[in-house]
């Protein structure tokens, strides 16, 4: 097999703290709680676990605004607890990553703080400070900018205006963030999840972005203007840079970046020599169409964009966009996993995804996402898919004695963890999958071929560790006719998806799938 670190063979799985799994019956899950659940994520046949923010924060948006890089929030536990958490990860040979948040800090961090008391203070060029605004934009609706009394200013925040940006082009804040991600090594964490990591650097003038002309009434107001000069500029590749060499002065970590920006923007965070980012989060499944022509020409596209060297990822699902199966729809989980699981690289896996959760209706009256509620009823809300994970059919889903954050959603009863625990369950197909990565390397460092769409069927090679494999993924709604020669199925959506017809041809059903080992 060929040699590869951890976080490339593995497959990692996020974890939103807040709804895994409560310890201590206030409706909000915390570090304990993940503790309980490890030998569940070792049975699914996961290798490392990402956590989302839990370090002490006014909680403005749920932990994305950090007050302290440092510590853990109260809610979540103490340091004693985390300690334990990662020494039972450890233990299990389990891997951790930790969300980092260097963008901007909470308004109540000590140096925004410190920043805010006067002009002359020593840490206000810590933040972005302007007599004037100009036309840049919150991502979470309205101006980025907020006019500050006590020093006769206006602060930018790409997003909430809790949120103060950082400003990274001071050397002092690079040293501050850079000294908080080796406190968490030094402790023994195996890397980080950089959040918006492409927003870090602005453009030194100021300079007013750009109308969009594609935008349309309905669409959120960050989208008003082409957000030219407050992200992805140049010099942001140099910080990554530094970043990850904080990182190789610790032996097998790894550097993640969240990236929402078009192929070849993406691509640059792998780094001039690949000392950027190891694994900008590839997102083009998240956000491309769900027909077989759209997605053969994603993987194409992106696999043909991989610098010399680079090592893919994919993901399907995560805490800001859709659950999968509200996305694809239900009938078509099965197919979804299948695709993920089957495809070169590194894959994350959303909490819950699993199982085959779906968005929960969030009443208005009891909306926490602050970005639904800063521009309601035009779909930014993330609540949807936050919601707690079902692990039983109890009333309060084995999740928590008390009132859950969030509600469950109208279907835990009969979709948790428990209930799906036997062979032909969705659960069941994921650690099938998983484990297929396992025996069969090729799915994981084999080369990726004739990737082709054909009426509804998507279908690919994996060539590679002395195997071919033929991933055969049908999209319609209908059967499609299959050679009964074409090699060993040794994976499938379901047990059902197969079926002998006359003049020894197999059909496949309708939005299912199945890899098949060819013969050589």
């Amino acid at each position: 097999m060929q040699e590869t670190a951890w976080w490339q063979h593995g497959v990692i799985y996020e974890v939103y703290p807040r709804s895994f799994q409560d310890s201590n019956g206030d409706g909000i899950g915390d570090l304990k709680g993940i503790l309980q659940r490890l030998d569940y994520l070792v049975k699914l046949g996961v290798d490392a676990l990402w956590i989302t923010p839990f370090y002490p924060s006014p909680m403005a948006d749920f932990g994305y605004d950090v007050a302290d890089y440092c510590g853990i929030d109260p809610l979540f536990g103490t340091m004693q607890d985390f300690d334990q958490l990662l020494q039972g990860i450890h233990s299990r040979g389990l891997k951790l990553i930790l969300d980092l948040v260097p963008n901007h800090t909470s308004d109540q961090h000590p140096w925004f703080l410190e920043s805010r008391s006067s002009r002359d203070n020593p840490k206000r060029n810590w933040y972005l400070w302007r007599d004037e605004p100009n036309n840049w934009q919150s991502n979470f609706g309205g101006s980025g900018w907020e006019w500050d009394d006590v020093s006769g200013q206006y602060y930018y925040h790409s997003f909430l205006k809790q949120q103060p940006d950082l400003n990274w082009r001071n050397p002092l804040v690079r040293m501050a963030i850079f000294e908080a991600m080796r406190f968490w090594l030094d402790r023994g964490v195996d890397g980080f999840r950089v959040d918006v990591i492409w927003l870090m650097i602005k453009d030194d003038q100021f300079r007013d972005n750009p109308p969009n002309p594609s935008y349309r009434a309905g669409q959120p107001s960050s989208h008003r203007f082409l957000s030219v000069f407050n992200s992805d500029q140049p010099e942001v590749h140099g910080v990554v840079s530094e970043m990850r060499a904080v990182l190789d002065q610790y032996p097998d970590r790894v550097l993640i970046g969240e990236i929402y920006l078009p192929m070849p923007q993406l691509m640059a965070y792998y780094g001039e020599d690949l000392d950027g980012t190891q694994l900008p989060f590839n997102f083009q499944l998240l956000q491309t169409p769900w027909n077989t022509e759209a997605l053969a020409r994603a993987i194409s596209e992106y696999h043909s964009a991989l610098p010399a060297g680079a090592w893919p990822n994919w993901v399907l699902g995560n805490h800001d966009n859709a659950r999968i199966a509200t996305r694809v729809g239900a009938h078509r989980v099965r197919l979804a996993a299948m695709l993920l699981l089957s495809l070169p690289g590194t894959i994350t896996l959303y909490y819950g995804d699993e199982i085959g959760m779906t968005n929960v209706f969030i009443p208005p009256e009891i909306v926490q996402d602050p970005a639904e509620k800063n521009e309601p009823g035009i779909g930014v809300g993330r609540d949807p898919e936050r919601t707690p994970m079902p692990w039983d059919s109890s009333p309060l889903a084995g999740f928590t004695t008390g009132r859950p954050w969030l509600p469950l959603g109208d279907d835990h009863a009969s979709l948790n963890v428990a209930k799906l625990d036997d062979v032909e369950s969705i659960l069941n197909l994921y650690r099938t999958l998983i484990a297929l990565r396992k025996s069969h390397p090729v799915l994981v460092t084999g080369e990726l071929r004739s990737v082709a769409a054909i009426n509804n069927v998507l279908s690919y090679e994996r060539h590679g560790e002395g195997e071919r494999l033929r991933i055969l993924l049908n999209l319609g709604d209908a059967p499609i006719p299959l050679e009964s020669s074409i090699g060993e199925i040794i994976a499938a959506t379901s047990p059902h998806c197969l079926s002998e017809q006359p003049n020894k041809l197999i059909q496949l059903g309708a939005a299912a799938g199945v890899i098949v080992r060819l013969r050589t």
